[in-house]
């Protein structure tokens, strides 16, 4: 038997990681012989581990919090998502040897929205929740998409305000309407709005939270999709189906279809993610 290709996924912590199952699975359905493994990295650790596991044969890495940040620093080159992110998780060994960074996250997204669960976004109002890392991640996917408004809301409105304003100044060739379609504001801002999409960025859920939003700012018909995942549902997907949502989604999802990008990029080689999901949804207690 040929030697193994080499990835990880690296974070801290790791150990709750569903990434080695999935690309285990991607590399069962199609044939690739890979080894995918998750690696504890605290990010004081994280350049000198990244480079000796390249070093050493590893083939890819997958960053997750908090190293996504330092990735984007690593990396020798990027794609344009990545730019836009200003995070990187996913690490891809050139044949000459330099290391593309990628972020896949926003991609994982929109394809779990609008291929897995038919929810289109074209013409329509999209909240998202939080100003961190994973806004920043989606944004610009979410853009090609052509919604008619993206309103980013965050407890720190400066915060909010000053990713907009960045995001509303981007030269994006192919993309309509992008004059006024990003805006910033806080939870407050948010009275007597509707949106036809919310989505949760923020890390609320991880502790059982809700971030403060106002009665009836469900449109009819509306969905809302949480980034987190767990075994039970969120708080916000329960709050999403106490406030009739049309679809109230967790990121499980995203987390597949994120994944399938990143092992296209590694293998040139396009994974099913619908029987993947459909598994891990059967095992969720």
């Amino acid at each position: 038997m040929s030697e193994q290709d080499k990835y990880a996924v690296f974070g801290y912590p790791i150990k709750h990681s569903k990434s080695p199952r999935i690309h285990s699975l991607f590399a069962q359905q199609t044939d690739q012989n890979l080894v995918y493994t998750a690696e504890e990295v605290p990010a004081e650790n994280f350049a000198e581990t990244a480079k000796d596991f390249f070093k050493h044969g590893g083939c890819g890495i997958n960053c997750t919090v908090p190293l996504k940040e330092l990735a984007f620093k690593f990396a020798d080159q990027l794609t344009e998502r990545a730019q836009f992110a200003k995070a990187v998780n996913t690490l891809v060994v050139e044949i000459d040897g330099r290391v593309l960074g990628d972020n896949t996250d926003g991609v994982g997204l929109v394809r779990d929205l609008t291929v897995n669960h038919h929810i289109g976004l074209a013409g329509k109002r999209l909240l998202i929740l939080g100003a961190g890392g994973a806004t920043r991640g989606i944004i610009e996917p979410l853009m090609a998409e052509n919604p008619v408004q993206i309103v980013i809301a965050n407890r720190t409105v400066e915060k909010a305000i000053n990713m907009a304003a960045e995001f509303a100044n981007v030269d994006l060739p192919g993309f309509k309407n992008l004059e006024g379609l990003v805006h910033g504001c806080g939870f407050a801002e948010l009275e007597n709005r509707q949106f036809d999409l919310i989505l949760n960025a923020t890390s609320a859920s991880l502790s059982n939270d809700l971030p403060p939003l106002p009665p009836n700012i469900l449109a009819e018909n509306g969905c809302c999709y949480d980034l987190a995942y767990g075994n039970e549902p969120t708080a916000f997907v329960k709050w999403g189906l106490e406030n009739h949502a049309a679809k109230s989604l967790d990121g499980l999802g995203m987390l597949v279809e994120q994944a399938a990008e990143a092992f296209y990029l590694w293998r040139k080689v396009q994974p099913n993610t619908q029987t993947v999901i459909n598994l891990l949804n059967s095992e969720r207690k």
